[in-house]
């Protein structure tokens, strides 16, 4: 399927929109980022889908054309001890307000990708299920953090290499967990999730 086609340019004629997505919510270990993204009404772009259904080399082709090409875009992230404090779904959230604090101008309507949110200063949002595989703008911000946590992680590796975040990117693989029962935690470890069912962590720093 054509995704152009697939994809709506916009959920409404006439507002100036901004696509809200997250990326690392169900991650064991490292921040959760999020994106706001302004495109132009007439932004197109072949690769432009759901972040999770696109390979690497897509995503990584499609970020700074993303960020050359919108009217404004930003990022915020929310590390893990945020994460321990306020719980992954108000971190979610905290995210997104701070890519939205890093626009250029506020929107006059958010499209966020999920079913909750909590509201943004007077600024109205909607609330979109699988809203990056169906609107421009939300597919953008996908994007925009997925590959940006993707490079946090893949630098975290270096320090910390028996978790394979290189390839996981925090994920809870088999091999992430059974990292984490040889060589205990890290301080990028969120020590709120369930790290390893009916297991004891070894806990070092």
């Amino acid at each position: 399927m054509n995704t152009l086609r697939r994809l709506k340019r916009s959920f409404t004629k006439d507002l100036i929109e901004a696509g809200c997505d997250e990326a690392g919510r169900g991650c064991l270990a490292g921040p959760v980022v999020a994106a706001a993204v302004i495109l132009p009404i007439n932004f197109n772009h072949p690769l432009l889908n759901d972040s999770k259904k696109m390979t690497d080399k897509q995503r990584e082709i499609l970020f700074p054309i993303i960020k050359k090409e919108a009217l404004s875009w930003g990022v915020g992230i929310v590390d893990n001890q945020e994460i321990d404090q306020m719980n992954i779904l108000n971190a979610s959230f905290e995210a997104m307000h701070r890519a939205i604090r890093k626009l250029n101008f506020l929107p006059e309507l958010l499209l966020i990708d999920g079913n909750r949110f909590t509201p943004f200063e007077q600024v109205p949002h909607e609330c979109i299920i699988k809203g990056d595989g169906k609107f421009r703008s939300i597919a953008a911000a996908s994007v925009l953090a997925k590959v940006t946590r993707d490079h946090l992680m893949i630098n975290a590796a270096q320090q910390f290499p028996h978790y394979d975040w290189t390839n996981n990117k925090g994920y809870p693989t088999a091999k992430h967990r059974q990292a984490i029962k040889l060589h205990g935690t890290t301080p990028l470890h969120r020590m709120s999730f369930n790290l390893l069912p009916e297991e004891q962590l070894k806990i070092e720093f």
